[in-house]
């Protein structure tokens, strides 16, 4: 197995863009292409990677701003949760909440969903249903390298922020101990901004997760 993860940060509000490939399918995975199309296809480029799917964690723009270029260079279809497309038909309209001026979002070719498997060469994605940060918001677990891809839920020593339409604290909370905790302390997590950290680390030192009463 030759699976090898690059991390882009692009855009804005510096969002990880991270490419999964496997070096000798030369396939690839796209998650949350935040920005700058030209880059992401120039990283899979360079090592011979044909990108085969875009996927995104959740709708915010910052996630989503590279999707229509990335999707007419490679033609991949883009994939998201159901629950978070209303948020995407949204984006001239956030936009004007943060003084941008944004594009509509883009439209989705399929939909991504609690449980489900989605197989590339060697690369194989879990899909869990973490939603609080935004009611579709996903992660995607790829077990062969004990990494999850958490999105905007649970970052370096913080979480996501739940104050924007949408948002739902509790739900949030649930979702990283319910879902996240559990995969184990040894697991990667590769945040949708920040460093990457570990489900150990964040349990220990989360002040977050410390202070909540799910901590025990």
């Amino acid at each position: 197995m030759a699976i090898e993860i690059i991390r882009l940060t692009l855009g804005m509000v510096q969002t990880n863009c991270f490419i999964v490939g496997d070096s000798e399918a030369r396939q690839a995975v796209v998650i949350d292409p935040a920005d700058n199309a030209p880059a992401i296809l120039r990283a899979a480029q360079e090592r011979g990677w044909e990108i085969h799917e875009i996927l995104a964690t959740h709708a915010h723009f910052d996630h989503v701003l590279a999707v229509d270029d990335l999707r007419e260079a490679t033609g991949a279809p883009f994939r998201l949760h159901e629950a978070d497309v209303p948020l995407l038909q949204a984006m001239p309209v956030t936009g004007r909440w943060f003084g941008i001026d944004l594009p509509p979002g883009p439209e989705p070719d399929g939909f991504v969903a609690e449980g489900e498997r989605i197989a590339l060469g060697e690369i194989v994605l879990n899909v869990l249903f973490t939603p609080g940060h935004a009611p579709g918001h996903v992660s995607y677990v790829l077990a062969s390298q004990e990494m999850v891809f958490s999105g905007d839920c649970l970052f370096q020593g913080s979480i996501g922020r739940t104050d924007l339409p949408g948002c739902d604290h509790d739900a949030l909370m649930r979702s990283i101990f319910e879902k996240l905790l559990p995969l184990g302390d040894q697991y990667t997590v590769a945040p949708g901004h920040g460093e990457l950290t570990t489900i150990g680390q964040e349990r220990r030192t989360n002040p977050f997760l410390l202070m909540h009463p799910g901590n025990d």
